[in-house]
């Protein structure tokens, strides 16, 4: 089991080497409008995909008890819409008087605007084992969050604002989020025996779901062309963005692993990944709304696009840290549990 699971890490890895070759050499393929839709085979059918899978393949009870853990949806959302958006904020004043492009600096903060993804943080979460019903919730709960106040913030730290058709974004993340996940759930219900004995491959599916959103991210970062301009700025963005990740990431594993804290290791899982992660789903088309005409929209839009494939990388190369250091916890504290 071992070896197989070590094989399915090492193909993971490859195929994500593949997938970012694969949008270099030819990105028209999978950009928005090529051959592969990705505005339909990704924006619905790979995240419904996600959903209907998590939905499928989670029982109802841990689905149920997730809802009612108010302090782990508090820490998320506060973290992800206000401590993440506010730390920016004061970390460009700083990088204001740098050469970077401050442009690119206003990118910066538009992503810690930015709501959580409705899916990365599910998929990264479940193949670590984590608090997969966290993950469902405060992603798709922080998206819908997101439609309203990510306009309010944007307005707040760039002083842009501009009227969001929240009703077609509330109906598109229904559709994609909540109805493939009751139904997942209701299917659950009439094949439970059949799944628990013969346990199908919904890692595995996952994870092929999760190659296509790389490839085609990749595809939409490596095809804008403020990409190859200012490659200084560029260099330095990426170095930002990358330190910003492993930063939050470090400081909400410190925060959630205190003694008194309350969490779980797998819910320590859930908090890492929801909590940092961006959505470019989200953010894009909200850009182009509140930054309508604007005539550095393109540049604002950069570090968005690298930050989405940025955090789906470095979380895929984190998973199997992560999970020794979840696997290892949970042992530790069944070792450590006083017997009646």
């Amino acid at each position: 089991m071992r070896l197989l699971e070590r094989m399915r890490k090492d193909w993971f890895m490859v195929g994500i080497v593949l997938a970012i070759a694969g949008a270099k050499l030819e990105p028209s393929i999978g950009v928005n409008g090529g051959p592969l839709k990705p505005e339909i085979t990704v924006s619905y059918i790979a995240v419904a995909t996600i959903f209907f899978n998590s939905g499928l393949s989670l029982k109802t009870e841990e689905l149920t008890s997730a809802l009612v853990h108010l302090k782990l949806h508090l820490f998320i959302q506060i973290f992800t819409l206000a401590f993440f958006p506010a730390t920016i904020w004061l970390f460009l004043q700083l990088l204001s008087i740098t050469p970077i492009n401050e442009w690119l600096l206003k990118g910066l903060q538009t992503v810690g605007c930015m709501p959580p993804p409705v899916s990365s943080a599910v998929i990264l979460t479940k193949a670590v084992g984590g608090n997969e019903a966290a993950a469902i919730f405060n992603s798709a709960f922080g998206s819908f969050l997101g439609i309203v106040i990510t306009p309010l913030l944007l307005l707040l730290f760039l002083g842009s604002s501009s009227s969001v058709p929240f009703t077609s974004i509330f109906s598109q993340l229904f559709m994609t989020v909540v109805v493939p996940l009751i139904i997942g759930q209701i299917v659950r219900r009439y094949i439970k025996d059949w799944l628990e004995r013969k346990k199908p491959p919904f890692g595995a599916i996952s994870s092929s779901v999760l190659l296509m959103i790389i490839y085609t991210t990749f595809c939409d970062t490596f095809s804008n062309p403020n990409i190859d301009q200012d490659k200084f700025s560029l260099v330095l963005i990426l170095f930002i963005i990358f330190s910003i990740q492993l930063s939050f990431m470090l400081l909400t594993f410190i925060f959630s692993t205190r003694n008194n804290s309350g969490f779980t290791p797998a819910d320590t899982v859930a908090i890492i990944f929801c909590s940092t992660h961006k959505s470019l789903t989200l953010g894009i088309p909200m850009l182009k709304i509140v930054f309508a005409g604007h005539e550095h929209l393109s540049l604002i839009s950069v570090p968005l696009l690298i930050y989405h494939p940025a955090q789906i990388l470095l979380g895929s190369v984190l998973v199997p840290t992560i999970k020794s250091w979840m696997v290892s916890r949970q042992k530790g504290v069944k070792l450590t549990r006083p017997t009646v």
